[in-house]
């Protein structure tokens, strides 16, 4: 079984995503970090951002792999290379490519298809492009204040304002809902959560009854 978890940032996708994955077993991916792979790798090769050509040039024959929520290019660990505010907008740039996130989904379906198939899988476009046939696709939103007060813990949002964090939340959620290549939204029979006045048990439990009653 794939349960698809999309969003928007600072909705809780990622804590919500692995606690399902642990309570029922299967792997995590959180696809996030395909695109910020992506985004480190052309940042390091000097490739234009806005110049997809370029950018599938230098990921052309790079092996990415991710065990244990551990990201690697070649063998090499970069997890913690991929935090950093320039890799974070790097990888908003590659996504708008509709050739580069063709790859990446590849990458993303084929992760998953190593894993036998059944995943707790996290992103913007599961439920609707990489895997629209997941039987649970749940949706996460959040007011606005919510989200940047959360966001705010996070240490790539340390030493920004509340106010900056949540114009950076805003400037996303424009990029990723306004592309053309898989754009941020739910997908029709996706189950809308407002994770607002939720704790993070209460958002789990949910997601749990969700996958629940898609085994019966």
């Amino acid at each position: 079984m794939v349960i698809a978890v999309d969003g928007p940032g600072g909705v809780g996708k990622s804590t919500v995503a692995s606690r399902v994955a642990e309570a029922l077993g299967l792997p995590h991916l959180d696809t996030g970090s395909t695109y910020r792979a992506a985004g480190l790798v052309a940042l390091r090769s000097g490739a234009p951002l806005g110049d997809s050509t370029a950018v599938l040039a230098a990921l052309d024959g790079l092996d990415i792999r991710i065990v244990d929520g551990i990201v690697s290019i070649d063998g090499v660990d970069v997890t913690e290379d991929l935090r950093s505010d320039e890799v974070t907008k790097a990888s908003s740039i590659v996504a708008t490519h509709p050739e580069v996130r063709e790859q990446i989904v590849a990458l993303q379906q084929a992760w998953v298809a190593k894993q036998g198939g059944s995943a707790v899988v996290e992103g913007r476009d599961i439920g609707t492009v990489v895997f629209p046939d997941a039987p649970v696709k749940i949706y996460l939103t959040a007011r606005p204040e919510i989200r940047a007060a959360r966001r705010s813990g996070d240490a790539e949002a340390a030493d920004k304002s509340k106010d900056q964090i949540a114009a950076e939340l805003a400037a996303r959620d424009h990029a990723d809902s306004s592309r053309k290549a898989s754009p941020l939204r739910p997908a029709a029979d996706a189950e809308i959560i407002d994770t607002s006045d939720l704790s993070i048990d209460e958002v789990v439990e949910r997601v749990l009854a969700s996958a629940a009653r898609h085994e019966t």
